[in-house]
């Protein structure tokens, strides 16, 4: 099959790919779309190291050999981690932290950017007739960036700040502006706020903003000067949730958590049921955050269109 293949930081485009086959457990999907995220850009740049393989984790499909004929033709998405199902980890905690866990593109798991993936079929949500694709597609961010809400009590008279107008963050402010909370989504180039704020959504640049003027902040900008500017604009006392992940280390100074008994919570995957929901029901501008669409086989000039300032989603189609 033709896929898009990562081995040490370098993408190629391979079209003798083999084609993956089932375990009883799961079930083989043709996928009809795929989404490129920054933590496909960033394991290009070195985040997951030891990474070889088909990249990518946000996609539909639909399903084409599975044990239950019942799944046969689903349309479908797929939460991305996987874990052993025998550990008190998997069984406490859900496969996201289990030590021995596989993730979609990402670890130990080849990914989407193929025509043909395998997941288990525990990992599977039926998409509903009537979201299409192009909606679907953001099940998995959206997901995430719910996640939020199921860790954190956000008080609605919060000043909340969401730092980062990309992918992610700009689901995550539309999740948080739904709950009625009191949101500024925050960058640092005024082009960068211009779709947020035609939603209707307050925005600002984080250099306006004096230090502490914020009870809750979220960091969502995918680089060291982010976590910076998150830590300066969060009041003593406050929570701070890092989404961010990038490849490199970071030297930035994290005396202000301690001096300022700063609550600090790390956000990774969420609930696919309710994104779905939410998608259904067309809670939040997702057609807008689309900016191109390449073919399977021009996915490498995908991979340089979505790494450009200002791009949001970039969609590769099979």
């Amino acid at each position: 099959m033709l896929a898009l293949v990562c081995r040490m930081g370098q993408l190629v485009l391979q079209r003798d790919y083999p084609e993956p086959i089932p375990q009883a457990d799961e079930v083989l999907v043709r996928v009809t779309l795929a989404g490129i995220c920054a933590t496909d850009l960033e394991i290009v740049k070195g985040y997951v190291p030891d990474f070889s393989g088909v990249l990518g984790h946000e996609f539909v499909g639909v399903v084409e050999q599975a044990a239950d004929s019942g799944w046969l033709g689903q349309r479908v998405v797929a939460s991305i981690n996987s874990g052993c199902q025998t550990c008190e980890t998997c069984h406490k905690s859900g496969p996201e932290h289990c030590p021995n866990r596989r993730s979609l593109g990402i670890h130990n798991q080849d990914g989407v950017f193929a025509e043909y993936v395998v997941v288990p079929v525990r990992n599977l949500h039926c998409v509903p007739d009537d979201v299409p694709d192009e909606r679907a597609i953001f099940t998995e961010p959206l997901a995430a960036a719910l996640r939020i809400r199921e860790q954190i009590v956000i008080r609605p008279s919060a000043k909340t700040a969401v730092i980062g107008p990309g992918r992610l963050g700009l689901l995550v402010a539309q999740v948080l502006h739904l709950a009625g909370e009191d949101v500024t989504l925050l960058g640092r180039r005024p082009d960068s706020l211009a779709l947020p704020a035609s939603w209707g959504l307050s925005t600002g640049l984080t250099t306006n903003y004096a230090d502490n003027w914020f009870d809750f902040v979220v960091e969502v900008t995918g680089n060291e000067a982010g976590l910076a500017e998150a830590l300066r604009l969060v009041r003593p006392l406050g929570s701070l949730v890092l989404k961010s992940t990038f490849a490199g280390g970071s030297q930035v100074d994290l005396t202000k958590i301690v001096v300022g008994e700063i609550s600090v919570t790390g956000s990774r995957c969420g609930p696919f049921a309710p994104a779905l929901r939410l998608l259904a029901g067309n809670a939040l501008d997702t057609a807008s955050l689309i900016t191109a669409e390449y073919s399977l086989a021009e996915a490498t000039a995908a991979f340089v269109r979505a790494a450009q300032p200002g791009v949001v989603k970039v969609l590769i189609r099979p």
